[in-house]
């Protein structure tokens, strides 16, 4: 039986792992501390149409390709599973003043002319689907665009993992070429690039609020909320008994610290568009680290004959699960998957491949 190492425990690492153990491989998954990376503080959206903006079609292109893998990639789970991951149908994009509301056409515009269906809401039309909403919201982008629940995402990923008869191992790992696997996989998240240092990904901070519904307060909006505050982007996503709010974005390096000030504009821009939620219970502030690269496409694809990347999935790492697993699965396979080309990590180098270091010395 073909070998196969994982490194990287957040959720792309476990989602390969699962369905390459049922490809027939055997498969290991190396993670010092498991789900404690990005895909713990993850807001779960699923939105590649609302974040399109004119000039980024392989954005686009690669996480509308993602988003149309969902459903059965959910349904997969799902039976592997019984958990169902999602808690929002819908995505809601407000504008609070006139700027904002001309963004929201260009959006509306560009993306329909890629066959792209978004529907334009005037005050009216967004009052009607979220009465709790602020007056002063102008007008929307309503969008068939779903959300799921991170951490429900990761228990699931890992608990079917395991079942499919993935071993984990609490390792750290500093050098993937010398695992002693037939096939192995970065995965690592921010940490992708210190373990490959031609891989161009960064760590880029987010931090994101978790708040809890008190008794007698105005229930969480039913869909995603999107919007513009200040120049601050907001998002409010359902949970079970309340909501997560996001995300400030620093480039910081390595720093996961919730800072006084990060805490305040997340609160203050919610409560600009969301006026309850002032009286929401502030159950968890967290940051977390999205694996960045410059052109906010991921890089997936061959680096060695031996060792394939999976990782740089930026603040798209829940959209992009099911495309990646497939793309993936493909190069492992010796093939490629045409929606993920743009991701290949090959497009930062004009050379080629290095050959496959030696694997004397490695973790098996």
């Amino acid at each position: 039986m073909r070998t196969l190492a994982v490194v990287g425990g957040g959720a792309i690492g476990f989602a390969v792992a699962w369905r390459a153990a049922e490809a027939g491989w055997r498969v290991t998954l190396f993670d010092a501390a498991a789900g404690s990376g990005a895909s713990r503080v993850a807001g779960g959206m699923l939105a590649p149409l609302s974040e399109g903006w004119p000039g980024e079609d392989g954005v686009l292109d690669f996480g509308a390709a993602s988003l149309a893998r969902w459903p059965d990639f959910a349904a997969r789970l799902a039976a592997a599973t019984r958990v169902d991951v999602f808690v929002a149908d819908q995505t809601l994009t407000v504008a609070l003043d006139s700027a904002d509301t001309a963004d929201l056409r260009t959006v509306a515009d560009w993306v329909g002319e890629r066959g792209h269906e978004l529907r334009l809401l005037d005050r009216a039309g967004v009052r009607e689907l979220e009465p709790a909403l602020a007056r002063t919201v102008r007008a929307g982008l309503l969008s068939s665009e779903p959300a799921v629940d991170n951490r429900l995402l990761f228990d699931a990923l890992r608990d079917a993992a395991v079942a499919a008869g993935v071993e984990l191992r609490e390792h750290a790992v500093t050098d993937p070429a010398a695992l002693e696997f037939d096939q192995v996989v970065v995965s690592a998240g921010a940490a992708s690039g210190g373990l490959w240092p031609d891989l161009p990904v960064r760590p880029v901070k987010g931090e994101i609020l978790r708040l809890r519904q008190r008794p007698g307060v105005a229930p969480a909006p039913s869909r995603v909320i999107r919007a513009r505050v200040h120049g601050r982007p907001v998002y409010l996503v359902p949970r079970a008994h309340g909501m997560v709010v996001g995300a400030t974005q620093y480039e910081v390096g390595f720093d996961t610290t919730v800072t006084v000030g990060g805490v305040r504009d997340l609160i203050a821009d919610a409560e600009a568009v969301f006026p309850a939620i002032g009286e929401y219970e502030l159950a968890e502030a967290s940051a977390g680290l999205r694996p960045g690269t410059p052109d906010n496409l991921p890089l997936i694809g061959r680096l060695t004959d031996r060792v394939v990347a999976s990782t740089g999935h930026g603040r798209n790492g829940m959209l992009a699960v099911p495309l990646t697993v497939d793309a993936t699965l493909a190069v492992l396979a010796g093939d490629a998957l045409p929606e993920a080309a743009g991701a290949d990590p090959r497009r930062f180098t004009t050379t080629p491949s290095p050959a496959s270091p030696s694997v004397s010395g490695g973790v098996r």
